[in-house]
Formats: C-alpha cells, sequence, structure tokens
C-alpha cells in the first residue's frame, strides 16, 4: 500500500537494553541470546532494533505477550526511560528532522507537554491522585505554558464533558473514582493540549468488561472526531481488532510482524502471531 502523507512518527532502530553488553550479545543475533537476555552478561534487551511509522489519522497497534518490549517502547517514546540508542521524528517537531532521542531534557518537556499524550495502564502513573479531575487537566495545561485561568477551566470542563465525567464531579480528587473514570480522565488530560499522537498503554486491562467497552467506544469517537494518531498497545488482540488500522507484533523485544490488522488477523504468517490468533478464535 503505498502512502502519500508523511508520517506523524518515525521510528529507526530503537534499542533499550537493561545492562551494559557484551562482545557476545551487541551485535543482538539471536542464537546468541536467551529470546531477549544474555546468558554471558546478563543484559537484556528491551526493545532490540524496533522500526515503524505512524501515519496522520492512523491507529497503530502493538500486540504481544508480556514481556515482549511493547511498554518499554512506549516509556521509550514518552521519554520516561532513556534509549540506549536510535532514532524518533516527529514530524510537527523541527519539521520532522530532528532526532528527539537526542534533544536536551528541556526540548524532551517541551514535546512532552505539547506534542504527546499517554495514558498509561495505572492511573496513578498519569493522574494527581490528590488533585480534582480539572486541577488533573491544568496541570499539563500549565506545564505546556498556559496562564489563563478562565480558559483552562472551559477546557477542562469541554473535555471531561466529553469523556463523560458528570459536571458534579469535576472538583472531586480523582483517588474517589472508579477504575473507568480514571481512565477517562487521563485520556480527557491527555487529550488537552491537542497532541498530535496519543501514546495509549494497556488501558483497558484490569477494567470490567461493560467498563472496557465504555473505554475503547470512547477512544474510537475520539479518533473519528479529532482524526488524531494513536499508538495503543495491547496484549489482547480483541482490543486490537476493534481499534487498529495497522499492527505490528512484537517478542522478545522485536517486531517479528506487521501489516494492516485484518491482514495479520485472517493470514498470520508468523507461528506466534497464529498462535495468538487462535487464542483470540
Amino acid at each position: 500500500m503505498e502512502r502519500f502523507e508523511k508520517p506523524v512518527l518515525i521510528v529507526k532502530n530503537l534499542r533499550k537494553q537493561f545492562g551494559h553488553g557484551c562482545g557476545e550479545c551487541e551485535a543482538l543475533e539471536s542464537d546468541k541470546l536467551k529470546k531477549n537476555y544474555c546468558p554471558v552478561c546478563g543484559t537484556v534487551y528491551g526493545c532490540q532494533d524496533v522500526s515503524f511509522e505512524v501515519y496522520p489519522g492512523e491507529i497503530l497497534g502493538v500486540v504481544g505477550e508480556s514481556g515482549s518490549g511493547k511498554s518499554t517502547m512506549m516509556k521509550c517514546l514518552y521519554f520516561d526511560e532513556n534509549v540506549t540508542c536510535g532514532e524518533a521524528y516527529i514530524n510537527t517537531y523541527k519539521n520532522g528532522e530532528s532526532n528527539v532521542f537526542e534533544e536536551s531534557s528541556q526540548q524532551k518537556r517541551y514535546i512532552r507537554n505539547n506534542l504527546l499524550g499517554k495514558v498509561y495502564q495505572n492511573p496513578i502513573l498519569g493522574l494527581k491522585m490528590d488533585f480534582s479531575s480539572i486541577g488533573n487537566i491544568a496541570e499539563k495545561l500549565i506545564a505546556a505554558g498556559s496562564r489563563r485561568v478562565g480558559e483552562m477551566e472551559e477546557r477542562g470542563r469541554q473535555l471531561l464533558e466529553h469523556v463523560n465525567i458528570p459536571v458534579f464531579r469535576i472538583k472531586e480528587e480523582v483517588k474517589n473514582f472508579s477504575g473507568g473514570m480514571q481512565q477517562r480522565v487521563q485520556i480527557a488530560k491527555a487529550l488537552s493540549n491537542n497532541p498530535p499522537l496519543l501514546l495509549l498503554d494497556e488501558v483497558t486491562t484490569g477494567l470490567d468488561l461493560s467498563v472496557q467497552a465504555n473505554v475503547l467506544d470512547l477512544i474510537k469517537e475520539i479518533q473519528h472526531e479529532l482524526g488524531i494518531s494513536m499508538i495503543v498497545v495491547s496484549h489482547d488482540l480483541g482490543v486490537i481488532r476493534m481499534l487498529a488500522d495497522r499492527t505490528i507484533v512484537m517478542l522478545n523485544g522485536r517486531i517479528i510482524e506487521q501489516g494492516l490488522t485484518d491482514q495479520i488477523l485472517e493470514d498470520p504468517q508468523h507461528p506466534y502471531t497464529q498462535q495468538l490468533v487462535h487464542s483470540l478464535l
């Protein structure tokens, strides 16, 4: 499939290792590693030279078992972890010509606050639990340079209404909210600066099925209305099938298969993907 638009995000050879590496493992030859672990020096390769693009208005699904490198990759993209090496380019940042992994910590903060939104699996990582829902949104807006209280309050109310948080609860501390409501507040907070790219990491894990369905419907609705690009990570192929246009499959820190979601679900090529798909049937 030919693409004529410029990608919103290009990632090239993203590597994240935990440990110093050694002559045996640094070339990432699979016969030297046990899955993603070096038995000689004990280094774990969370991501092994991962490369992909995300296009405007696209939802890219990332699927794989626990320990496959999905969440490590997301932490690197949001600068929660420093990469070992690799490149990433965001088309709305310096014309897409500057490797964001090599920017200063100040510039990385700017990118986080203005060009990216992230929804964590555990709301404690994405929200200040002692703040109100509207206070959480104001915090993100202030970090991005907003100073007008009235405007921030108006924006916060609009977003919270959009994600179905009752008006009478917007000044309440989010620690009193259910898991599903906390995820919806996280989504509102992540959207507050109209970022071109939203990162969603296992956002329905641990939620009741009916609540999961509500959160997934909300994500689809937001994507449809705003045309925002998203990366959605899940170990659940049902979630990926519902949301993603294209999908990458990860195993042991590597991308082992990628393509249109329908294509991957209907005709998986890699034995691991075949196993995943059959477990969904």
